[in-house]
């Protein structure tokens, strides 16, 4: 089924429709909470700094425009992102956390989750005080009093944690993951308004340049749709088994690995690492000494347009491309769980040989997905570099197009196997 017939089947289904609705209608709560602002705000000066500063452009283009206007949920799912990052880093040195996660089942899952919302409330506070300082110190907000920091950080933090809130619900909807639904609501929002910035500083000088960058957006597209849809199959089968007077099993299948299996997720994690010290460099920028020195190299090496960021960009998104689906994806499991049900590798033993064969195969491929989302990711930072094109960087960005296409192919596929869970409950 094309997607041309997946809407209308959609919406002919009064539960599906009512989903989809839910859904849409958390995006436009978002929208109008991204517009909400603190108070205190030079509007001005507001625009100024951010037209002025690539590191939080990007991070505007993440939150869906609320940081630009200091809305009150302009962290967006930031502090959760990074509580994940580090409760998934600690099940690599506690083995408990590590067993809760990954062998207690949904009830060890929903416990962790408990934990990552629990986390969030510091890294909220921290991130929070961290941007309100450096927004001060540059003149863009008015000198806070402690108690109207105090406010402005307990509005903020209730509006991450608001957004981690309707995240969920739209998980529990089982039409996509729901962080990476606000993600992707977030740069979407921005499209509209990037189109018009193109359009009103439109250079006819540069129209090859421009024709490029369409031409490349079109590449990055197709390039994520062949990646996200490659698997590496593996062959499997089935012994025959007599209960009572019927006989199973005797059938061959096969175990489908993605060539990607962690999504989108190690690039939301890698920008999330990186933003973190150029925003604590920020503040030591003007202190004057080796401090403010070293404060202001490591600013210029972590410019989005840098070669030392597009460097450490590359290398984090590979790094936690083999991480996440370390902590994700068990051979050791899989292997188990084949051998219960009578399974084999075609060729090889069950047991410990077999889970050794799919983490080889596995190994594999991630280098192919991990290399793919890393080049992806910073080409258009490269291009930008040899072009001096500029306005395209957000619009048709490796980031903001790996995420879009990623969450809506996504997305398709939970629709359809929610469309094909309800055709065989009618058969």
């Amino acid at each position: 089924m094309n997607w041309l017939q997946l809407i209308p089947s959609l919406f002919k289904m009064k539960d599906l429709r009512n989903k989809v609705l839910f859904i849409l209608g958390i995006f436009v709560f978002f929208r109008l909470m991204s517009n909400i602002p603190i108070p205190g705000i030079n509007a001005q000066r507001l625009g100024e700094f951010f037209a002025s500063n690539q590191l939080f452009g990007l991070l505007n283009v993440f939150t869906g425009g609320a940081m630009d206007t200091l809305s009150i949920v302009m962290l967006g799912l930031g502090p959760y992102i990074t509580a994940t990052i580090v409760l998934q880093l600690l099940t690599m040195i506690f083995p408990a956390l590590n067993q809760m996660y990954k062998e207690e089942g949904d009830a060890g899952r929903q416990k962790f989750n408990q934990y990552g919302r629990i986390l969030t409330v510091p890294f909220a506070f921290i991130q929070g005080y961290g941007l309100l300082t450096l927004l001060s110190r540059q003149g863009v907000i008015d000198h806070l009093s402690l108690f109207s920091t105090l406010v402005a950080l307990l509005t903020i933090t209730a509006g991450s944690l608001l957004l981690v809130w309707m995240g969920e619900l739209i998980s529990e909807k089982g039409m996509g993951n729901g962080v990476s639904l606000l993600i992707f609501a977030g740069i979407v929002a921005r499209f509209p308004s990037n189109i018009g910035q193109i359009v009103f500083t439109y250079d006819s000088s540069k129209l090859l340049s421009y024709i490029g960058f369409f031409v490349m957006s079109l590449v990055i597209i197709s390039g994520v749709v062949f990646i996200t849809e490659a698997r590496r199959n593996i062959p499997v089968s089935y012994t025959k088994r007599v209960r009572g007077n019927k006989m199973y099993g005797g059938v061959s299948t096969y175990l489908p690995l993605n060539v990607n299996p962690a999504g989108v997720i190690p690039i939301i994690f890698a920008l999330s690492i990186l933003t973190f010290p150029s925003m604590i460099a920020s503040f030591f920028q003007r202190a004057g000494g080796i401090a403010g020195s070293i404060a202001l190299w490591l600013q210029n090496f972590l410019s989005p347009s840098s070669w030392g960021y597009n460097g450490l960009y590359f290398l984090l998104i590979a790094v936690f491309t083999y991480f996440y689906t370390a902590v994700t994806f068990d051979p050791k499991a899989i292997s188990q769980n084949l051998q219960k049900s009578g399974g084999f590798v075609l060729g090889v033993r069950p047991g410990p040989s077999t889970a050794q064969f799919i983490h080889y195969i596995l190994n594999r491929i991630l280098l192919l997905g991990a290399l793919f989302l890393g080049v992806i990711a910073v080409l258009p930072s490269v291009v930008q570099g040899f072009t001096g094109v500029g306005a395209f960087r957000f619009l048709v960005g490796g980031t903001s197009l790996l995420i879009v296409v990623s969450v809506v192919l996504e997305t398709i596929r939970q629709i359809q196997s929610q469309l094909q869970m309800r055709d065989y409950e009618t058969f």
